[in-house]
């Protein structure tokens, strides 16, 4: 069993992050369950902007700190039900970091009982292995050997894929949907900066270079100034009734679409930005990472 925190009616599992509602599993994405993990271990203690983002994000991943954390917050005050203006779990301190503010319960593990190991018997007969289990183990072992030198070898040849997120373009023709697009794309690099997914994915999402207008923008250019064999980019559509995103996954060298799709919705609230966040960056690593996936060009 691991270690929980009780707080108001939600229970928190310290370990995994898991978060509960009156014993009813809360949705809320690994990132911002770390965030929520570190303020709950020091409830009623500053925890600075800068520790929760050497916690979330490791050294040399590429994201917009200020807006990825942003997300977090605001992910996990949706999660909880709170909000900054008056905060019930978490207290906003400005230009300094944040507060778990609400009482909290700890729950230890109760420790296993210790299980006894019956001696073994002096009478059990002893059974020598044959010399054909000998070399049949042998030989296992020797391939088991040689496939994890290939594994390790296949490893530290393969880099990951370093794939750089464009700032979305809004195309509705409102000033509104600028602040939207921004935050779907900021969800997008916080979600392929996830931890689960760091290992494969190099993430590119607050570069100089990708903060161009759209009519300027240079796709190839941007991939030789940051290294990047991938471009991520949407952009976002309206009419009457609804708003449409429509995301697009580009190999840089030869500016080809290797995977597009289109998002509709009335209302962009945050779980509907979340959501499409994380399903773009999901696809994303499944074409990129998969054995088939195509490869960049040289």
């Amino acid at each position: 069993m691991s270690t929980r925190a009780a707080f108001g009616r939600f229970a928190l599992d310290l370990e995994s992050g898991a978060l509960t509602r009156d014993g009813i599993g809360v949705r809320l994405q690994p990132q911002p369950a770390k965030v929520l993990v570190l303020l709950v271990r020091q409830a009623n203690s500053i925890v600075t902007r800068e520790t929760l983002e050497q916690l979330v994000w490791p050294d040399g991943t590429h994201v917009d700190f200020e807006r990825g954390l942003n997300f977090c917050i605001a992910q996990v005050r949706s999660a909880l039900g709170d909000s900054a203006e008056a905060p019930r779990y978490i207290e906003t301190l400005p230009r300094r970091g944040y507060r778990f503010v609400a009482p909290v319960t700890i729950s230890e593990p109760a420790p296993q009982a210790a299980v006894a190991v019956p001696p073994q018997s002096p009478a059990q007969p002893y059974r020598r292995l044959s010399w054909v289990s000998i070399a049949g183990l042998s030989l296992l072992a020797l391939i088991t050997a040689g496939l994890l030198a290939a594994t390790r070898l296949a490893v530290a040849v393969d880099r990951p894929v370093r794939v750089a997120v464009v700032p979305f373009d809004n195309e509705t023709g409102m000033d509104d949907y600028d602040r939207i697009a921004r935050a779907v794309a900021d969800a997008t690099v916080a979600h392929l900066a996830d931890p689960a997914r760091i290992g494969r994915i190099s993430v590119i999402g607050n570069a100089a270079a990708l903060h161009q207008p759209r009519r300027f923008r240079d796709l190839k250019r941007i991939g030789l100034d940051l290294d990047a064999d991938y471009i991520v980019l949407a952009q976002m559509k309206r009419d009457a009734t609804q708003v449409r995103l429509i995301a697009h996954l580009i190999r840089v060298s030869d500016e080809s679409h290797l995977w597009a799709k289109t998002f509709d919705a009335r209302e962009f609230t945050l779980d509907v930005q979340s959501q499409i966040a994380e399903t773009i960056a999901a696809s994303v690593t499944t074409v990129l990472t998969s054995p088939s996936s195509p490869r960049p060009r040289s």
